[in-house]
């Protein structure tokens, strides 16, 4: 999950009594909460998915094994429709097997690194000594020139170790509640993403993979984001469309990164030995989305979804990141099916794959089923992410009347403290009502604003309800985003429990009521450039088709990818 929050504007709540207009079954309520706390099976499920299958980077084995898994699960607690639905192509699949680095002058040690995703392997241990480049624009690159051939290259500068004077837990209180309560309007920058700073970033990376390309290393080593044996794994390029990696390139842990540096700057000689094993897969480049429902009674046609992500990176086993939002979406689904939920609308559950490369399996879904966009052109498709532009028109399909609500839980462990209601103000009051029987559990807060980088932006940029919870943060940002400690002992049983309990009462009361819940307008291109430019294309914006179109290969959206 990408964590950028455009603005968290939240509402305390001080225990309001439940609107006369909005009629919630607090029975119900209370079974769910019982079974939820006291049957829980949520810690066993994330065993299975984090302990046994693994990390599950999109294209990867152990991806479709989670896929596999997750709807045979589904189908054995008793729900309908159990299945994957294809999405595609992705690109590349790949895994790796093994990484090992070792020092062995000017001493001997053992030093800890991972594979960048989609990297290739080494064919063996090289061994070879270590040059230092430190480049700030493309020019510094050429004082490097026929200086790096057969040695082993470290990228970047020496990494500076954070103040760990504040707790790694975060949880929120009182007071940073309240001082997070101004409305931040639509189209303000992210307060922790510089997009113009990204993008130089992303730039010089890539003027960097040309350098390399021509000067032929024996590999890169580029130290990983964090410190105290924590660091940032993620990866490269996947896309069939654009020439394999040659040179193999791992993240290694800061300090390991930083004791060569120096040694290097410093004239000492440092050898190391690499050995890299990965795998490609092309051979089948679609991926899948699992789904399953509770159908309903006497609107069965209507669908309330809850969702999260079951991709992950690879550093560790994807616990925070989004094993956690996979498994309280499960607990949910599985404790309306034990108390005997018979609601009137049909409660399916989707989890989506691809997320990390940009939304793409819950962007599939949402042009399958419910609105599509046309399809990019090659040249387009073969732009960064940030340079591609929102195409129009958006074509609505018969199924987008017809979902009442899309509830999403993305980020990371943390208990739900409210919910973001994506500037749909005819929401807050109903939310309000809903959140009204949990304000023991420390869910009180309802926000007008907007969070981004998670599946539920799928939903809204078509028009539709979709909704992030607030989450406690925990060490999510502290340590386990996309780390290599993201593992199963980072996840907090009595929060999972929470969450998984309030997305049940959440799915259920928004199958339960007369009505579907209120809407946003469907959003045109004239609406998207006021609030942030996007696309430049002239005429119609909206359009209705009765038979669906065959859906396009999403792109990643803006705000997915930063890093």
């Amino acid at each position: 999950m990408k964590r950028l929050v455009a603005g968290v504007c939240l509402l305390t709540l001080l225990a309001p009594a439940v609107p006369a207009q909005e009629r919630i079954d607090l029975d119900m309520i209370g079974r769910i909460r019982q079974e939820g706390y006291k049957h829980s099976q949520v810690m066993d499920t994330a065993s299975e998915l984090m302990d046994r299958i693994g990390p599950r980077l999109t294209g990867s084995p152990q991806c479709k094994a989670a896929n596999e898994w997750t709807r045979q699960k589904l189908a054995e607690w008793g729900l309908a429709n159990a299945h994957l639905e294809t999405w595609g192509p992705f690109g590349r699949g790949w895994s790796y097997q093994r990484s090992t680095l070792r020092m062995l002058s000017p001493d001997q040690a053992e030093l800890i690194a991972l594979p960048k995703g989609w990297t290739p392997g080494t064919n063996g241990p090289v061994r070879a000594k270590v040059i230092h480049i430190s480049v700030k624009e493309k020019s510094d690159f050429d004082k490097y020139k026929g200086q790096v051939a057969g040695k082993l290259v470290l990228y970047g500068d020496e990494p500076k170790m954070e103040d760990h004077s504040k707790p790694d837990i975060e949880r929120y209180d009182e007071k940073s509640l309240a001082e997070v309560t101004q409305y931040v309007p639509p189209g303000t920058p992210y307060r922790r993403y510089n997009r113009e700073e990204y993008i130089k970033r992303m730039e010089l990376r890539r003027e960097a993979d040309k350098f390399f390309e021509t000067e032929k290393p024996l590999a890169i080593l580029a130290a990983g984001r964090g410190d105290l044996g924590t660091f940032g794994v993620q990866g490269g390029d996947w896309k069939v469309s654009k020439p394999m990696a040659t040179t193999p390139e791992v993240i290694v842990e800061p300090e390991h990164f930083g004791r060569m540096a120096r040694l290097v700057d410093r004239g000492v000689d440092v050898e190391v030995e690499l050995e890299v094993a990965t795998k490609f897969i092309d051979e089948n480049q679609m991926q899948w989305d699992t789904i399953a429902e509770l159908p309903g009674t006497d609107k069965k046609d209507e669908v309330v979804m809850l969702g999260a992500h079951l991709d992950s990176w690879y550093g560790g086993t994807g616990a925070t990141d989004n094993g956690a939002g996979s498994v309280a979406v499960m607990e949910a689904m599985r404790i309306l099916k034990a108390v005997g939920a018979r609601p009137r609308r049909t409660i399916r559950i989707g989890l989506w794959t691809g997320e990390e490369q940009g939304l793409y399996g819950s962007e599939a879904y949402v042009a399958q089923h419910f609105a599509s966009r046309p399809p990019k052109t090659k040249e387009e498709e073969e732009l960064p992410w940030y340079r591609q532009k929102v195409k129009w028109p958006l074509t609505l399909k018969p199924e987008h009347a017809k979902l009442a609500a899309y509830f999403n839980l993305d980020n990371g462990s943390g208990k739900i403290r409210g919910i973001y209601c994506e500037d749909n103000a005819a929401v807050m009051p109903i939310f309000e009502a809903w959140l009204a029987p949990f304000h023991d559990m420390g869910a009180t807060v309802v926000t007008m604003n907007r969070t981004g980088g998670t599946d539920h932006e799928s939903f809204d940029a078509v028009g539709l309800p979709g909704f992030q919870f607030v989450q406690d943060a925990l060490d999510y940002e502290t340590k386990t985003h996309h780390t290599n400690m993201d593992l199963y002992e980072r996840l907090s049983k009595d929060d999972l429990m929470q969450a998984s309990i309030i997305l049940a009462s959440f799915a259920y009361n928004a199958a339960m009521r007369d009505q579907m819940l209120p809407r946003k307008p469907v959003p045109t291109e004239e609406s998207e450039r006021k609030e942030e430019p996007k696309a430049d294309v002239k005429g119609p914006t909206v359009k209705k088709e009765g038979a669906p179109a065959a859906a396009p290969a999403p792109a990643p959206t803006p705000g997915a990818n930063p890093k």
